[in-house]
């Protein structure tokens, strides 16, 4: 296609052009034959993961074993596993941020010498906390994260998240010296929404000001439209007079922010596709599944002219509340996002895995994939390992051991275990083990997470930005939700791009959903057509997005892109509870309680146990776990046992 030439799709650049999708994983699982298939097993394992390009983040031959497992197939092929006699006082499931954290919790109250195996079914331990390398045209090296992307509000932290983080070396008010806040501002670079064509008729870049009269009458809206938007962020109405503020508060708790902008506002119809997809990075969920409360707490107009206050309201979920209330800037981020907080996890638990000791030495660091898996050292991280089975060895209320049973390289293994920590998320727990009671299960199926695609894509300098006056922009309607440059960290001897003529990462994503639905049939929903994206598609939508956004500052997708890595979360953050969806929320009883129960000598953590996802939340249920199977230590510090921060921080009690 002539197109595709001018988007440079037969460019030689850094990626994996390959297809993944539903019919490779359901070609898999109805294949006969021995298990040994490459159907069931991972590729052979990556010298260094965070080198590779393509499709990242739930890659192919990271899910494909778990699949058959779920369709019923697995089993009837699989034969006896092979007993490798290992035995271990701990076996963690999962080698994401939670069964990291685990792991240092474990071993930090059993002792140092803890025997602990780490499986996790990966190329690459961190799980969502993807850490993306990439080296430009000139022989920099530019970091990117490819998942869990900053420490979110430490104000909120738990005394047992800070004191894991202190233990790992990891200071986040040092965040402040190297996060350069100004980075955007002393360049005159602010933002801008790109009005695609499909959508609004036709394609136009429009800087924002701070007053939207200044930059609205450039947009391709219709006059009315123009009016309703000017309107509602410049000069808002009460559009619910003559009720208290209490019981505006109790309307906008059960009223989606598209019926507010359709019933309440009367707006033009095109501001719903204009916001439709603005709540999406913060509740996975666009406008039409969350609540008034919720887009008023994310940042959305039309609420300053209603006298709500400004406290906050357990009728929102937890991220919501942020957005209002959060005392920190968004700035603890390591060049590399929470994969630095992985890989000082990793260097706690494996010193010769990566070298250094300050959080600064993690930017910098190449791990040696080679000594995380090392017979004889006390802790081992064996990646490409897909756990199918967590049995006890006799009744759970009185066995002395546990075994597990996991595929590696299309071999099936077993180990013993003392104890277990399930860190994988939650809905794939009843299909490890036939132990659980019927209730648990049922809670267990009741987290659906969100599906999400983070993208990076190296550019050859950011000149194109720089002429436009623009660090980066929103695309209501468009395949991608905008981009933007990277964040401005400078550290360890990492520096961010300085000059237009530098180098630089742009960030994508996108949260494929489907509108009209609950927020957990959304989910369900975008987790299917996100396994029929291919990587192709992927690039094609960043080519066009940014050929046509960037057009005026001279972009050429052909000439400038350098490398794309495209991280697909086909499980991706942790369902939030939140209205109209959860009536038993903030009073319960909440799911989670019964979801994450101990049972014998195994239990749960991970951001899913908390409803939360974020990386606090993630070592907060970490360390539940761990003293759910240990007992509490005297002056142990507490963890926050809520999704989000304690009540009390709140406000709320």
């Amino acid at each position: 296609m002539s197109s595709d030439r001018d988007l440079g799709m037969g460019r030689p650049i850094s990626r994996r052009d390959f297809l993944d999708g539903v019919a490779l994983t359901v070609g898999a699982a109805a294949l006969g034959g021995p298990l040994t298939r490459s159907a069931f097993a991972a590729g052979p394992a990556a010298a260094y993961p965070p080198k590779l390009t393509g499709l990242r983040g739930h890659h192919e031959g990271s899910y494909n074993v778990m699949h058959s497992v779920r369709d019923g197939t697995f089993w009837d092929k699989a034969g006896a596993p092979a007993a490798t006699g290992e035995r271990y006082d701990l076996v963690v499931v999962g080698g994401g941020i939670s069964g990291l954290a685990a792991a240092v919790q474990y071993r930090k109250q059993a002792g140092a010498g803890a025997r602990i195996l780490v499986l996790e079914n990966h190329d690459d331990f961190g799980g969502h906390a993807k850490r993306n390398e990439f080296t430009s045209a000139g022989g920099r090296m530019i970091l990117g994260y490819g998942g869990s992307q900053s420490l979110q509000t430490p104000s909120y932290f738990s005394p047992a998240v800070n004191a894991l983080l202190a233990d790992i070396g990891v200071e986040p008010k040092r965040f402040e010296q190297y996060y350069d806040q100004g980075w955007a501002e002393t360049r005159g670079l602010g933002r801008a929404v790109f009005f695609p064509k499909e959508v609004f008729g036709a394609d136009a870049l429009v800087k924002e000001a701070e007053a939207a009269a200044d930059w609205v009458p450039q947009s391709p809206l219709t006059d009315k439209a123009k009016q309703d938007l000017i309107a509602l962020i410049d000069e808002p109405a009460d559009y619910l007079p003559g009720l208290s503020r209490s019981e505006k508060l109790e309307r906008l708790s059960k009223t989606t922010y598209a019926q507010f902008l359709t019933e309440l506002v009367k707006a033009d119809p095109q501001l719903v596709a204009y916001f439709q997809s603005s709540t999406e990075a913060y509740f996975g969920a666009g406008i039409d599944a969350v609540t008034c409360i919720d887009a008023w707490a994310n940042g959305n107009p039309g609420f300053d002219g209603m006298d709500l206050g400004d406290e906050v309201y357990p009728t929102m979920s937890p991220s919501g509340r942020l957005a209002r209330t959060d005392p920190d800037e968004y700035i603890y981020h390591f060049p590399d996002g929470n994969a630095g907080i992985a890989r000082a996890l990793v260097r706690s638990l494996i010193p010769a895995a990566i070298p250094g000791s300050t959080m600064e030495d993690l930017v910098l660091a190449q791990a040696d994939y080679g000594k995380l898996d090392v017979d004889g050292q006390p802790v081992r991280i064996r990646l490409g390992s897909t756990v199918v089975r967590v049995k006890h060895q006799g009744d759970p209320a009185s066995a002395k051991a546990v075994d597990v049973a996991y595929v590696q390289a299309g071999k099936l293994r077993t180990v013993q275990a003392g104890h277990v920590v399930l860190a994988c998320w939650h809905r794939v727990i009843p299909f490890l083990t036939d132990e659980l009671a019927e209730g648990q299960v049922t809670a267990l199926q009741d987290q659906q997470k969100v599906p999400l695609i983070y993208t990076n894509v190296l550019i050859r300098n950011w000149s194109a930005f720089a002429k436009l006056g623009i660090e980066g922009f929103e695309s209501p309607g468009h395949f991608w939700s905008g981009a933007e440059i990277d964040y401005p960290v400078s550290m360890g001897g990492y520096s961010f791009a300085d000059k237009p003529e530098d180098p630089v990462l742009l960030h994508l994503s996108k949260v494929p959903l489907q509108p009209g639905l609950s927020s957990r049939e959304q989910s369900l929903s975008g987790r299917l057509q996100l396994t029929q994206l291919t990587f192709e598609t992927m690039e094609r939508e960043i080519r066009d997005l940014l050929g046509r956004a960037l057009s005026g500052g001279g972009f050429d997708p052909a000439r400038d892109i350098e490398a794309i890595t495209a991280n697909r979360w086909s499980h991706g953050y942790a369902y939030e509870y939140m209205r109209p969806w959860d009536s038993f929320w903030p009073d319960g009883p909440l799911p989670i309680v019964a979801a994450r129960k101990p049972w014998g000598r195994v239990a749960i953590a991970n951001a899913d146990s908390g409803a939360y996802a974020y990386v606090h939340s993630a070592i907060d249920q970490a360390t539940r776990a761990v003293r759910e199977l240990l007992g509490t230590p005297d002056g142990a510090p507490a963890f926050a046992d809520f999704p989000g921060p304690p009540r009390d921080k709140l406000g709320l009690l």
